[in-house]
Order: C-alpha cells, then structure tokens, then sequence
C-alpha cells in the first residue's frame, strides 16, 4: 500500500471515529431534574410569549425595576437570538452559556461563574445561547445550557426570583422544559392586540393545563399586554382564559425610541417607574391560576370578522382540480372480495 492509500485509509478511520463520537454523544439523554429539597424559596418564573412581542422588553426593565425594589433578581434568556440581556447593557451580548462551554471543554477548562453570569445595579443576567440556524436543535440547546447551570450550583444560589425568558412559538420540548418539568412555579405570558400573539398565548395555556393533567404544579400567573393600543383583544383573552392582566404597557413612542436605544425606562421616579413598579409587586404576588385555553374558533372570534378572514367559506378541492382538467379516471387495479 503506498503512502497515499494509508494517509487516505487514516483519514477514512478519523471521520469514522469523530462521527461515532458524535452519535454516542447524541445517544445521551440529559441528567434527571435534581428532586431533592430546595435550600431556598426561590420563584422561579418562565415568561413566555411570541418572538418579537417584546418579551427581552419588558423582562429587562421588569428585573431592574425588582432589583431596585430589594428583591434580588436573576434573569436567564432562553431564546437562541441571545438577545435578553441586551437591553441591560447598553445593546452589548454577552457570552452564552452554550458557547462558552463548548470554548472551556475543547481548552479541558472548566465554566466559572464569572464566564457567563454579568450585573448591573443589582440585576444579574445571563444568556443560554443557541446553535446557528441548521447546525443543531435549540431545544436540546436549552436542556444542555440547564444542565451547565446545575453544574454551577442552580439549585443552590441565592436569589429571590429567577425570570426566564422563553420564545413561545416554537413547540419542541426544550422551550417547554419548566413547565414539562415543573422547573418553575408560574408561568406569564406576553402579548398584544394581535391573533399571532394570542394564539401562542393559547398555546402556553393549553401546555401548561396538558401537565397539570400529567400531575405538574405549574400554573399561568397572569398576562402582560405590550403594545397595547387600546383595541380590547388581549384583555378579553384574558378575561376568556380566566388569567389577570399584570399590566398593560402602551403603544408609545417614548417607549419605543428608548426601548430601540436600550434604555432601561423601568427606573424609580422615571416617567414609567410606577408602570413597571406594579408589575413587579403583581408578577411577586400573582398566584399561579388553572387557565381555561381557548378553541381556535373561539380565538378568532375574539376579532371582528374582517380582520381574521371570517367572512370566507372553505371550498373543499377535487381530484379533478389537482390533476388538470384533461384528466382520465383509470379502472382501479384493487381487487374487491364480495363479503361472505
């Protein structure tokens, strides 16, 4: 065999290798959820909404504002945008826990706190991160950066409330992971006057009544609505679901040019302190509710017609219309028994 044919035969061995190294690894289920006691009464909050709505919006301004209120806050993005925290530090990412474990463990080093967790005036914060688009599942990357975090101690720090922000249109099992695993106590949803976010508000309800049934504990604490320009869907969802509405934040353009700044507008004293001030006291003391999830009828009957496309009829498609209109029905090849 010649120089050549043993380098090709070597690197045929080495790709054979890597690649049952990554299918073993992808073979590993993820650590049970730790179910001894707690050694704190944390709150532990998932905040879910559609992407875009404004979650990483009003979780940044609602974590300072609890800081600034005495309760010590953690907030985790759980998006894999990684754009959580942003607004907390000017517009500037910070490293994820993903990524960064992955940078540790190719060094033989291992994740310290200070790698992934930052603060600001009280508030600490970090970001889970997320694969690139096509490279992986986001939501294994969620269950792999919680498993990161309870290698550094999750289960044993020190905080108040833990918010974590959630996208909730996306339905693989990682971005249902509180909830399926009762990691958290409440759940709130964020969203506005629109069928798209209210029909992922709808679907986090239904999630959450779906374990209940399966023996969870996590239950809707209440709505957020964002954007809010004064048209009523959001709060006749609410009113629907039997969930309250923790606050209602304007259609502004104060607050949308600070937000496009990354301003933090959820300071005490400032125009909107006392908006954000009684969002923290409501999301502190919200009790988790049994919510009643709508059927999509009844969803879209929360809009007028126009705007959902009631007025249309479904006109059901035939054979015909699928194959063009020259086609030929030809004699059917099945063989049919006469019952006996």
């Amino acid at each position: 065999m010649s120089l050549v044919d043993l380098a090709r035969a070597a690197e045929v061995t080495s790709k054979q290798q890597i690649a049952g190294t990554l299918r073993d690894e992808a073979a590993i289920e993820p650590d049970p959820v730790p179910s001894g006691e707690a050694t704190k009464e944390t709150q532990i909050i998932a905040i879910y909404g559609k992407g875009g709505i404004g979650k990483s919006f009003t979780l940044a301004n609602l974590s300072y504002m609890m800081a600034q209120q005495g309760k010590k806050t953690l907030l985790i993005g759980c998006d894999p945008k990684s754009d959580t925290t942003s607004l907390l530090f000017g517009g500037r990412s910070t490293p994820t826990i993903i990524a960064t474990s992955s940078e540790k463990k190719l060094a033989g080093d291992e994740v310290a706190i200070g790698d992934v967790c930052f603060k600001r005036d009280g508030v600490f914060a970090m970001e889970l991160g997320g694969p690139e688009v096509g490279r992986g599942c986001g939501g294994r990357g969620i269950i792999h950066g919680f498993e990161t975090l309870e290698k550094l101690g999750f289960h044993d720090w020190n905080f108040d409330y833990v918010l974590l922000d959630f996208l909730g249109d996306v339905v693989c099992g990682g971005f249902g992971l509180p909830i399926a695993r009762d990691m958290c106590q409440k759940v709130i949803v964020v969203g506005s006057n629109d069928l798209q976010s209210l029909y992922v508000a709808n679907n986090v309800c239904s999630a959450v009544e779906y374990f209940r049934k399966l023996g969870g504990n996590v239950g809707v604490a209440g709505m957020v609505i964002n954007k809010d320009d004064g048209t009523g869907e959001a709060q006749a969802f609410a009113d629907a679901v039997q969930i309250p509405v923790l606050a209602s934040i304007p259609a502004n353009e104060d607050i949308r040019r600070k937000s496009a700044n990354y301003e933090i507008i959820g300071k005490p004293g400032g125009k909107w302190g006392e908006l954000f001030a009684e969002l923290g006291t409501n999301v502190a003391e919200a009790p988790p509710r049994h919510p009643t999830p709508l059927s999509h009828d009844e969803l879209l009957n929360l809009f007028k017609s126009e705007d959902v496309g009631g007025n249309f009829s479904l006109e059901p498609a035939t054979f015909e219309d699928m194959c063009g209109v020259d086609y030929v029905e030809r004699p059917s090849l099945e063989v049919i028994y006469d019952q006996v």
